[in-house]
Order: C-alpha cells, then structure tokens, then sequence
C-alpha cells in the first residue's frame, strides 16, 4: 500500500475504486487499522473511490510521540487529502474518528460534502476514564485491553458465533503500537464538541448501535438532536457496528450518500 509522507507524519493509505468518482473517506476508531473496513470496500467502492488509512500510531503508519490531539488527527487527514489532491469528500467516522469529522465539520466545513458520525459523541468517556488506561496500557502493554476491547466492539452473540473473527480482531489490536493507542486516549480525553456541535452544518447520518457501551444510543440520540441537519439509524450491534452490522451499515451509508449526490448533481 502506498505511504504519504506529510512531514511530521507518514500515513499508511488506500484508495480503491473509479478514481473519477466521488469519494468517501473512512476514519477509524482507536485500536484498529485500516482493515476495520473490510466488510464495507466492496459495496462501497462499487460506486465511489473510498479513501482508508490507518492513523498516526496505528497500522503502517508512523508513530509520532504522544499525546495526540483531535485537531493534529484531523491535521493528518487535511494533509493527506492535500496529498492526494482531493477537495472535498464524504466523511465516514467511527468513534474517535467520527470526532475527527465533527472537527472537520467545524472548522474545515468546504471540505465536507456530507458526515456520517457512527458509534460516537460529542463527548466520549471521562478524563479519568481515559487517563487509567493510559496508566493500564503503560504498565501492561496491549493484550489486557486487546481482551476487554473485544467485549466493548461486540455483541456476546457475535463474539461466539465468529471466533475467527475475533481472532483476527484481537491481532489488530495488539499489534497497535502502545504510544499510538495512548496518544489516542490523550486526544479522546481532552475531546469536548458539547458546546460546539450545533455549529456544524453539514448534512449528518448519526449512527449509533443498540448495544454499544462506549457509546451507548442515548449518547447518539443527543448527537442527533443537536446537529440541525441529520439523520439517524440504529443497528442491533455493539461499538463496531460498521464490522459487526456490515450489510446495514453500507445501505445507510450508500443511501445517504446518494441522497447527498441527488442534491448537489
């Protein structure tokens, strides 16, 4: 896969598709790389270019020394969309990603063309929260968080019904690099779009899973009811709802994207 050198930064990337399309780009959550979309490409790249790259600290990428900030993540996909001599896209985001869309909906609006904000929120845990696991994954490095990760991302029913699944899963998560995945806590603790978010404009899917702990639906619901012009969707899923819920999650995504294209073509 192709790395862009952005100077402070190399990201990992790919981009599949007809180049002339529109293009959609995915953003991961924390611990996972660019893979996390696998379900999704096909269908996805069917109809659009679809832009994924694992972030700083994740994947291939570089691993630039923490903390991490929401805007210097944003940063790297402004660079990387300059790289790329992209304009402006469709924005999918899951967790910590969809917060680097609210970013991007804020302060780089020209940018974005639509948001789909997925198992995310405004405000994301506590700094507490966040700050024990640094501590956690510090001391005893990826695994333990690998373990509980899986329970947080799935469903029990998925987690049984798709061991492989979960191996592969697990994998991807302890092979994130300790200084990525704790610089990503760093920017998830500092995290706050409360107070912003009525500010985005966009026209926005919010996302959320029925089941999702981290971010649970209530949190979702709050996220649609401050944002002016969105849409919102529930799955019967836990947090990774784009791996788990593959087939629903790309008919929300393909349709709303569309209905964005109608608009504008």
């Amino acid at each position: 896969m192709p790395v862009a050198d952005l100077g402070g930064v190399s990201l990992n990337y790919e981009l599949t598709g007809d180049a002339s399309r529109p293009v959609i780009v995915l953003v991961n959550s924390i611990g996972s790389n660019l893979h996390m979309w696998e379900k999704l490409c096909p269908a996805l790249a069917e109809r659009y270019t679809v832009l994924r790259y694992d972030a700083r600290g994740h994947g291939l990428s570089s691993v630039p020394p923490a903390p991490y900030t929401i805007a210097e993540l944003a940063g790297d996909l402004l660079g990387l969309l300059d790289h790329l001599k992209l304009d402006q896209v469709h924005l999918c985001g899951l967790s910590v990603g969809g917060m680097v869309g609210m970013w991007m909906g804020l302060h780089e609006p020209r940018r974005i063309q639509c948001l789909i904000l997925a198992n995310t929120a405004a405000r994301i845990g506590t700094r507490e929260g966040w700050t024990d696991r640094i501590n956690a994954v510090r001391q005893q490095g990826m695994v333990p968080i690998a373990k509980a990760t899986l329970g947080r991302w799935f469903t029990p029913r998925f987690q049984n019904d798709h061991p492989s699944e979960m191996d592969a899963i697990r994998s991807m998560l302890e092979k994130t690099p300790v200084e990525g995945y704790v610089g990503h806590c760093y920017a998830l603790a500092d995290a706050d779009f409360r107070k912003e978010i009525a500010g985005i404009r966009a026209r926005c899917l919010v996302i959320a899973g029925t089941h999702d702990p981290a971010t649970t639906p209530d949190d979702a619901r709050a996220l649609h009811a401050a944002l002016a012009n969105s849409e919102y969707v529930e799955l019967d899923a836990s947090h990774l709802s784009a791996w788990e819920r593959p087939n629903e999650f790309q008919n929300a995504v393909l349709h709303f994207v569309a209905e964005e294209e109608r608009k504008h073509g």
